[in-house]
């Protein structure tokens, strides 16, 4: 009997699914991904030998986190997804949920099939990302299902208790990122990406991540205007419904006057090369991130980096020694930040090696694989 089932509720490929990429190849002899819905993640999960199953639940993806109250439908898909899949968990010895709605309906099979529950939480549970309800079901279900939370930063694990989780139950484990890709890459490779965009001879920033509101592109669009002659390259795409959002960002170059300047490069896979493509790497949220997955990244590929304050990325940016934090919404702080930053190349040189040396210390991929695989074998002794 394998030991592990992964649920999570979508394809799309976000940065939680990339962690659970790399959770489930490395437990592949050992587990099966379960997934609400087709995409490219369950094309990612085959290429890596993960055994994957698909059950369909329509109704579940119409709700979003800020309902304030779900639907009729979706409390009835949730209820028959959860009916659906007890087979597949009873075929297992652990739910391991890597997504909330993954957890709700993960939670409900393992209370019918009598399996325990492990809730991977990558999100921040505070009223900027959840309504109401959203939290309190998923504190509900904490309390009472899960046998243990696991938390992808101290923020949070905060977030969650200081709603009314027990907090014995909530572990913290940051996300691991493997360092190796990012030194594969040559100055060749380098310059035939800045070639691909037409970057030569500028200075370019990178803004890698989901096109959504609280990602704040715009917020960078916004920057760009106070730095002349700083190209902007926009790496991702929107992926829940955000596509009049990304639509905007397009206008905004446009009306902007920047529109020459701003690259979209849409989803990619080559994320490590266009990071070292480009001179700074700023992550521009306006509101808390749970963790901030791509300033790791820009750290690992040597890459000063310029981040938004607040939830986890205040765990990861030592301010002024591994990059520089600034005001989230602020476009004039992050202007002048960016404009610090192309003047002075020694400064770069510093928070980029120290950024290097404090990611491959403290967020290694393989420290979060042992500390998931101890998890489970510790529930599972329980």
């Amino acid at each position: 009997m394998p030991k592990i089932l992964f649920v999570d509720h979508t394809g799309a490929i976000g940065g939680a699914e990339l962690v659970l990429l790399e959770m489930a190849t490395a437990c592949r002899d050992d587990c099966t991904v379960l997934l609400f819905d087709d995409g490219p993640f369950h094309d990612r999960l085959r290429e890596r030998g993960v055994r994957v199953e698909i059950v369909p639940g329509q109704r579940l993806h119409r709700t979003r986190r800020e309902d304030r109250l779900p639907r009729i439908g979706s409390i009835y898909d949730a209820l028959r997804l959860a009916a659906r899949i007890v087979p597949i968990v009873r075929r297992h010895e652990c739910v391991y949920a890597h997504s909330q709605k993954g957890f709700v309906v993960g939670a409900l099979a393992g209370v019918l099939a009598r399996r325990p529950v492990v809730w991977d939480l990558n999100d921040l549970m505070i009223p900027e990302h959840f309504s109401a309800f959203n939290i309190n079901i998923g504190v509900f279900l904490a309390n009472h299902v899960a046998r243990r939370v696991i938390a992808n930063s101290k923020a949070s694990a905060i977030a969650l208790a200081r709603h009314g989780a027990v907090a014995a139950k909530i572990h913290v484990l940051y996300n691991g990122i493997d360092d190796v890709p990012f030194d594969l890459i040559g100055d060749v490779d380098i310059a035939a990406a800045r070639h691909e965009f037409g970057l030569e001879g500028a200075t370019v920033v990178g803004v890698f991540g989901r096109l959504a509101e609280w990602k704040g592109q715009h917020v960078a669009l916004e920057a760009l205007r106070l730095l002349p002659g700083v190209h902007l390259l926009i790496v991702g795409d929107a992926l829940f419904g955000e596509d009049r959002y990304a639509a905007s960002l397009r206008e905004q170059a446009r009306r902007s006057g920047v529109a020459g300047r701003v690259h979209f490069a849409g989803f990619r896979r080559d994320i490590p090369l266009l990071m070292r493509a480009v001179d700074i790497v700023a992550h521009t949220s306006i509101a808390p991130e749970p963790f901030g997955r791509v300033i790791v990244e820009g750290m690992l590929a040597r890459r000063p980096v310029i981040a938004t304050r607040g939830g986890g990325v205040d765990e990861i940016v030592e301010p002024g020694e591994t990059g520089i934090l600034v005001t989230p919404g602020d476009a004039a702080e992050l202007a002048e930040a960016i404009g610090g930053l192309a003047a002075g190349p020694d400064i770069r040189r510093r928070l980029a090696e120290a950024g290097r040396d404090a990611a491959v210390r403290r967020f290694s991929q393989a420290a979060m694989l042992h500390g998931m695989r101890a998890h489970i074998d510790g529930v599972l002794a329980a």
